[in-house]
């Protein structure tokens, strides 16, 4: 499933238009998004946590030429599912 079937599947249940759904799953991605850029926690109650992780600096190799590189500290997203979506999926 994709973000356009998402889109679809929002437009078949609540029977609005298309643009109108769009509109919405865009609102809801960007809402997850400017929280998550801000700093905070995403909970979203049967589904899971949204939320950022700190990853230090480091040292990698480039696989292909066996180079060092460094890369530098990052805030990476990260996803905590919930209890009800581990036993849904089960």
């Amino acid at each position: 499933m994709n973000k356009a079937d998402i889109i679809n599947k929002v437009h078949d249940e609540l029977d609005i238009t298309k643009s109108e759904a769009e509109r919405a799953v865009e609102v809801i991605i960007s809402s997850i998004s400017d929280s998550l850029i801000a700093g905070q926690e995403v909970s979203i109650a049967g589904l899971g946590i949204f939320s950022t992780k700190h990853r230090e600096a480091r040292t990698a190799r480039n696989p292909r030429t066996g180079e060092s590189i460094d890369v530098p500290a990052m805030r990476v997203p990260k996803f905590r599912p919930a209890k009800a979506l581990k036993e849904a999926v089960k």
